[in-house]
């Protein structure tokens, strides 16, 4: 039997027998998907991982199984299953071919042979230990209430990920417990906000609200704040949470309150922002007029950004409302940069990273270009002209001074010119500047340099640029417009900017944090049609945090603090915590920038006119890095390293190659080999350019990195290959010659056999008028195939079998 056989006649009837799918609320899904596969270029992907089968029972995952074909080892599947149930927080799962079950416990790591599958019954009672207390039935009760009430899937067109689902179960079980501080660390792109909002409908659903846990339960609808640090973020959230009802539905704004008076109370779901929150009348907050226990449950999006600092205003906000559940929305992992956070919040109930999205095919991989060029530092020579401000001469500025302390405006034309020279410019593309000055002057270089003729092809959006700014945003974000396509920023767009069309990410202005840096690049990680990759254009050296230890990897636990003494009531409000609204530092009048980064602050912003034969010799390297499975990216000499280490095992010499490469389906199963291992056709594209053999077959790259080969471009190839055209007929000559005119113009992939249809109707318009003038299909195939042996070095024979 093969394995679908043996599911059919020896696995489905021993779960039927189990009780599997007979037995009120048990189920069995086949094929279940898990990963979508990796994004490998030209629209195709990894292979996806998929369960054999998932048990489920009272809305429960309670068991995979992994099934093999009858003839082989029963336990051969048994590493998918424990990867299966790992990903799927179950603890059951097993291997079979059908005659024999090996059962694995993930959570005790007990495994061995059973005689066959437990019924739903055994399932679940191995699965939830029976309740002992009244604590533990409580608890018991609400974990099966929050279960049992299903996604809002938005009339079937919304399932949750893997890692979604876990997200929203975890935190549900948190709140089941009792557990009033809760943390998700989920990469940027993975959908926060869906994931908050499913929490939110079944606690709504559910009427679960702070009395839920004591003998007193109220079943009252909960009230739910979202609070975000940008009306953007808060305003997405709304918009997310159109499946409730209109009027259970607030946003918090200040013209609002003002104009009632007083601060909205009635609705279910409210949304602000913390600055809102902190405003209010005569020094006092508004939030200050909310009773504390009003809201049963807090999501706090981005809190990493400062809200759980100690000496954060926005800390007033969490600690006046201190009864509320209060759930963390975070991307980071990192702990020494946000260890309040952790400190606040307590470890996170669950964790998915950029890898992670990435490898699964959930988030877009990127590619890496970074640039080095003669002006990354500057030091004043006498042929420079000082137009403002004093110049040290003996001083080397730095990335970190550029655009703070001094401007050369030759120096921000010269870097313009270089990526936009390497950009599509159809491209969204995002570029982060140093101040929003800077901003203003990149985005006026970019409309200058640009092929594109609209006057709106570029905007800055900063905290300067207010509702017009807002506006840019909006229709950069809108996949149906492509006008503003390129926004220049400084701080404001490294975070909250959902917009999935983003290919591009160009770095002008260093990037000390790790966590803006995860931020930054999360800007392009979000899928969207046609899009397999992302590329961050790097001036400022900031691809060194891709080597930190600390890049995508787990927690570290914060270095332990003393506890503080508890803090006295404020003098001005009498309010712990106080809700005195506190103004913000202003920035430096010289620089813009808080905290000043001026060097003497009474020195105003240096400018300098660079001599003209510094201009003319302006020069720079640019070095592609590739994305590796494991997160990181690698150089091209790493990247060419470790595909020739590979080789070996996907073919043993150079004449084994030719002979894989010079058929269709062969060559296409070598290609998908090498994508699974992470060799990416995106990837091997990029290569060519390295090693300059852009005009090269993608063959003639294996062998120059295997053989030592020279490379020899499509052209050259292809004109040797014309020596054999006289074994077939004129008419078959003509087609050949213009197969070869398009595999010398668009590279291997026209030598396909699911493109000899495509290639015919180009030639001839119609099917029946190829087949007039060539033959029959099979015949057209065979001598389609057949030359492509003559093209990778004559070994095409005329008595060929054809598959």
């Amino acid at each position: 039997m093969n394995e679908s056989e043996t599911r059919a006649e020896l696995i489905d009837p021993a779960l039927a027998a189990a009780g599997w799918g007979v037995v009120p609320e048990s189920r069995i899904r086949r094929e279940f998907p898990i990963t979508q596969g990796r994004l490998l270029g030209q629209k195709r992907r990894s292979k996806p991982l998929d369960a054999d089968y998932v048990l489920i029972y009272k809305n429960e995952k309670l068991g995979i199984i992994e099934a093999k074909a009858r003839h082989k080892y029963y336990t051969d599947g048994v590493g998918q299953a424990k990867d299966y149930a790992e990903r799927l927080q179950v603890r059951f799962t097993y291997s079979t071919n059908g005659d024999q079950i090996y059962s694995i416990d993930m959570e005790t790591g007990a495994e061995g042979d059973v005689a066959s599958f437990p019924t739903p019954d055994e399932l679940w009672e191995r699965t939830f230990t029976k309740p002992t207390t009244v604590k533990e039935q409580i608890i018991t009760d609400w974990r099966k209430q929050f279960h049992t009430i299903p996604f809002e899937d938005r009339g079937g067109t919304w399932q949750p990920r893997y890692y979604q689902e876990n997200a929203i179960n975890n935190t549900l079980d948190a709140v089941a417990k009792g557990k009033d501080r809760i943390l998700l660390t989920l990469a940027t792109g993975t959908g926060k906000t869906a994931i908050s909002f499913q929490i939110a409908w079944k606690l709504f659903q559910s009427r679960w609200n702070l009395s839920a846990q004591t003998d007193d339960y109220h079943p009252r609808m909960p009230r739910i704040l979202f609070l975000a640090d940008r009306n953007i973020l808060a305003d997405q959230a709304f918009n997310a949470f159109n499946a409730f009802e209109d009027d259970a539905l607030v946003r918090i704004r200040p013209s609002e309150i003002k104009k009632k008076g007083r601060v909205p109370k009635n609705g279910s779901i409210f949304f602000t922002i913390f600055q809102t929150f902190m405003s209010g009348p005569n020094d006092t907050a508004y939030f200050g007029e909310y009773p504390q226990d009003f809201f049963d449950f807090i999501i706090i999006d981005e809190c990493h950004r400062g809200g759980a600092n100690d000496e954060s205003s926005w800390r007033a906000i969490m600690e006046y409302f201190s009864p509320a559940v209060q759930l963390g929305l975070t991307a980071t992992p990192r702990r020494d940069v946000n260890g309040d956070t952790y400190n606040y919040f307590g470890d996170p109930v669950y964790i998915y990273s950029l890898k992670e999205g990435i490898n699964d095919g959930f988030l877009t991989p990127f590619r890496l270009k970074e640039f080095d060029t003669t002006i990354d530092t500057y030091q004043f020579t006498e042929d420079d002209e000082v137009i403002s401000g004093e110049i040290d001469v003996d001083r080397e500025y730095t990335e970190a001074d550029f655009n703070a302390i001094i401007e050369i405006k030759e120096r921000e034309e010269y870097r313009v010119k270089l990526f936009m020279d390497l950009i599509n410019q159809n491209q969204k593309t995002l570029v982060f500047c140093a101040t929003q000055i800077h901003a203003a002057a990149i985005r006026d270089l970019i409309n200058q340099y640009s092929d594109s003729t609209n006057p709106n092809y570029c905007h800055r959006v900063t905290a300067d640029d207010g509702g017009i700014g807002e506006q840019h945003l909006r229709d950069f974000q809108d996949n149906e417009k492509n006008i503003p396509t390129v926004l220049t920023t400084s701080k404001k767009l490294s975070t909250g900017v959902d917009a999935p069309e983003v290919r591009n990410i160009v770095l002008l202005r260093e990037v000390k944090s790790m966590v803006e840096f995860k931020q930054i690049i999360g800007r392009g990680t979000r899928l969207f049609d046609g899009k397999e990759f992302f590329t961050i254009y790097d001036f400022v050296k900031a691809h060194k945090h891709f080597k930190d230890p600390e890049w995508d990897g787990e927690p570290i636990e914060p270095e332990p603090t003393q506890p503080r003494p508890p803090k006295k009531p404020c003098s001005s409000c009498g309010m712990q915590p106080c809700i005195c609204v506190k103004e913000p530092e202003a920035p430096c009048y010289e620089c813009g920038n808080d905290p000043c980064v001026c060097d003497k602050p009474s020195r105003k912003i240096i400018k300098v006119k660079l001599g003209d034969h510094k201009v003319r010799a302006l020069d720079s390297m640019v070095k592609t890095s590739f994305y590796s499975p494991d997160g990181k990216p690698i150089s091209a000499a790493e990247f060419v390293k470790q595909l020739f280490g590979d080789i070996p095992s996907l073919f043993k010499n150079e004449e084994e190659l030719r002979k894989i490469w010079s058929l269709p389906d062969t060559r296409r199963k070598l290609i998908e080999e090498l994508s699974e291992r992470g060799y990416t056709t995106a990837q091997l594209e990029d290569l060519k350019e390295v090693i300059h053999g852009q005009d090269s077959d993608l063959y003639d790259v294996l062998s120059y990195i295997a053989y030592q080969k020279e490379l020899i471009p499509r052209l050259n190839r292809a004109e040797r290959a014309k020596v054999y055209l006289t074994s077939y007929s004129p008419e078959q000559q003509e087609f050949l010659n213009f197969v070869l005119e398009q595999y010398v113009a668009s590279g291997v992939d026209e030598l396909d056999d699911a493109k000899l249809g495509e290639l015919l109707i180009l030639k001839y318009h119609a099917i029946a008028d190829a087949k007039s003038k060539l033959g029959d299909i099979p015949s057209i195939r065979n001598a389609f195939i057949n030359f492509q042996g003559y093209l990778y070095g004559g070994l095409a024979t005329k008595n060929w079998t054809l598959s």
